[in-house]
């Protein structure tokens, strides 16, 4: 059924439940990532890959080692999901328009990435003018734990805003948008980080990823990347370890 597709989003994999941490997930939807993405490069061996089951992050590396597709055309969906959930709370706070802010989001997928609110506007007039500091340092820890937020309301994942996301970079990819969105990419040296997906911005447009665009961050910023990439990395040789198994 998929034969001959250009871009191909895998979702597949147990959804999370109240209680369980994404690296919970991992052993399990390691294995139906891998099968899935062997199929699927089996009958569209040109396609793009995006990537929405989790652990997100290294569901991403999971499904780049089993395609053997170049890099460029394997990416994760989740830094345009979180930044759409930090955009609505800011949206609550101040009582404007979601459509007005810009901000960017890295890092990885969960409880430690990376809001930035230096990179956050309001129609060009920049957020730390507009709120708080203490009440934006709130919103940004709401967002870190927005994943958990919805599976505590809900008892399960989130699936509108996911499919949301994932709709945009396909229509980015397909329309030749060049769209710049935070996507978890394969790094190798950028941000001084390597041999890791993780969420930073990129330019998407016909044939995957364009571009990693680097941005400069401040000395408490890289401290926050560096977390997350040090939370990333253990559960990647989490993965590792069970493989070896």
């Amino acid at each position: 059924d998929t034969k001959g597709s250009d871009v191909c989003v895998i979702t597949a994999g147990v959804p999370r439940k109240p209680g369980m941490s994404r690296d919970d997930l991992l052993e399990i939807n390691s294995k139906i990532v891998k099968g899935v993405t062997e199929e699927l490069v089996k009958y569209s061996p040109d396609t793009i890959i995006i990537i929405v089951s989790n652990p997100l992050d290294v569901m991403t590396y999971v499904a780049h080692t089993a395609s053997g597709l170049n890099k460029s055309k394997v990416m994760g969906m989740a830094g345009i999901l979180d930044t759409a959930r930090f955009r609505a709370f800011l949206a609550q706070e101040l009582d404007v328009s979601p459509k007005d802010i810009q901000s960017l989001l890295m890092g990885g997928h969960g409880d430690t990435m990376v809001p930035l609110p230096r990179y956050t506007t309001v129609s060009g007039i920049p957020v730390t003018q507009l709120i708080a500091k203490d009440k934006l340092d709130a919103i940004v820890e709401r967002t870190k734990k927005g994943g958990g937020e919805i599976v505590g309301l809900m008892g399960t994942s989130a699936w509108y805003a996911p499919g949301a996301a994932a709709a945009q970079m396909v229509e980015a990819i397909m329309l030749d948008q060049n769209r710049i969105f935070p996507c978890a990419v394969l790094l190798e040296g950028e941000y001084d980080i390597k041999d890791i997906f993780l969420g930073v911005p990129v330019k998407l447009g016909h044939g995957g990823i364009k571009e990693i665009i680097e941005v400069d961050l401040d000395e408490s910023e890289t401290e926050l990347l560096r977390a997350s990439e040090k939370a990333v990395r253990s559960t990647l040789e989490d993965f590792k370890k069970l493989m070896d198994k």
